[in-house]
């Protein structure tokens, strides 16, 4: 069994396409690197440098935010799923890809 991974549609080009991917690993840090050997270039565009996530991302575990988890050490198991969302800003930029996330056109997002 595996974990796995929902892709933002702004990331899809590093998957091929894909919507979902599966991984392995034992923390969040391991599965975005065993991730990357099979998509690579995606592990840099989720975590910095420095090896911290990128403030404009967000990613869940099992719904849960990874920052009240520990971040990329963050435990993750078979058969979990992390989803990773791009943030989004305020005002009418935000609001729109808000509802584009959403799937939604802006004038009926409400």
């Amino acid at each position: 069994m595996a974990i796995e991974v929902r892709i933002p549609t702004i990331l899809r080009s590093y998957t091929g396409g894909g919507k979902t991917v599966e991984g392995t690993g034992d923390t969040l840090g391991d599965l975005l690197s065993d991730l990357d050997s099979k998509h690579s270039g995606l592990r840099g565009r989720l975590v910095t440098d420095q090896g911290a996530l990128h403030r404009f991302v967000n990613v869940y575990i099992n719904d849960e935010d990874v920052r009240f988890l520990g971040s990329l050490d963050a435990k993750v198991s078979d058969g979990d799923t992390v989803t990773i969302l791009p943030a989004v800003a305020g005002g009418a930029f935000g609001f729109a890809a808000a509802a584009a996330l959403l799937g939604r056109s802006p004038v009926t997002a409400r």
